[in-house]
């Protein structure tokens, strides 16, 4: 099982990701598709159903994050995810704090 709360999904095409992977990595960027989450469920898609958070009023939402992007590529891949968008919430512990126990029950489940 597979569950995030406001992730970079698409490290390559955002300010923060190439930033992180120019250092790490290098300047090739054809290196960084294995770290991108993008790229990497267009390339094979899991049996595991991904459940993504996101809180609405995230300040890095639209320049950082992208979540409609990694939507974009599941739907391509045929992976199962539930995106859900969660009005009214940012980028903080109380988001994470209010949401954590569907992510719990989401990996209980995958477990049986």
């Amino acid at each position: 099982s597979c569950s995030a709360f406001a992730p970079i999904v698409a490290p390559s095409c955002v300010p923060w990701g190439i930033k992180a992977f120019t250092t790490y990595l290098g300047d090739d960027r054809s290196t960084w598709t294995e770290y991108d989450a993008c790229a990497l469920v267009r390339k094979r898609a899991s049996d595991a159903h991904i459940l993504i958070d996101q809180g609405l009023a995230d300040n890095f939402l639209e320049e950082q994050l992208k979540p409609e992007l990694f939507e974009a590529a599941c739907a391509e891949a045929g992976q199962k995810l539930t995106l859900r968008r969660q009005e009214g919430y940012d980028h903080s512990y109380y988001f994470i704090s209010t949401f954590m126990d569907d992510h719990i029950a989401h990996h209980a489940k995958a477990l049986g």
